[in-house]
């Protein structure tokens, strides 16, 4: 059986782009990985910031709060165990979200990369440095960050949540405060109508 020369150069060319689409995918997934390994110090630093935040914010309304509720003796010993329950919850919150945000990287901020940049750009960025291609990707720093954000703060918030409520429930408890007098009080049912005098 005879092909035709014009449909046999078709076929061959159609299976190089085929094997070069292939390879270009490969090759941007090994250079998005070399790129995600170099920033893999700012993906911590964002996991600890995420966590540390609310749980700052939480020990400022503490200290605030400490000379109005606690006794002056009882303070520094008050101040010191929430700063050591503030320390705690950040020690054991910090790793699930800096494991997290570590395995979300390559499907989102990689996905976007590979996504928007050019195997030949993915390889000008990690090989570094001042290039058109660098300041693209730095304009794409807050996109990038933001869908990361939001997807490890869905993916965190059942484990964080529990453990940012017991810190302030520990807080409010050192402080005599008392969390549930805060808490909007149930509606009561309507109370029966008394009989009318007569």
């Amino acid at each position: 059986m005879r092909f035709s020369k014009p449909l046999l150069i078709l076929a061959i060319a159609a299976a190089c782009v085929s094997t070069a689409q292939a390879q270009s995918t490969n090759g941007k997934k090994e250079l998005v990985a070399r790129i995600l390994k170099v920033q893999q110090p700012g993906l911590e630093a964002l996991a600890r910031n995420l966590v540390e935040q609310p749980a700052m914010e939480m020990l400022d309304r503490a200290g605030a709060a400490l000379p109005q509720r606690i006794a002056p003796e009882k303070r520094e010993a008050v101040g010191r165990e929430i700063q050591n329950d503030v320390k705690k919850f950040v020690d054991d919150t910090v790793p699930i979200v800096r494991d997290r945000v570590t395995k979300l990287a390559p499907s989102t901020v990689g996905a976007m990369m590979e996504e928007k940049f050019t195997e030949p750009e993915l390889k000008e960025i990690a090989t570094m440095m001042e290039s058109p291609t660098f300041a693209k990707f730095q304009a794409m720093g807050g996109d990038l960050q933001r869908s990361l954000v939001e997807k490890l703060i869905v993916e965190t918030k059942p484990q964080v949540e529990p453990k940012l409520r017991s810190l302030e429930e520990t807080i409010a408890k050192r402080l005599g405060v008392n969390t549930e007098a805060q808490a909007p009080a149930p509606k009561a049912a309507p109370a029966a109508k008394a009989p009318a005098k007569k």
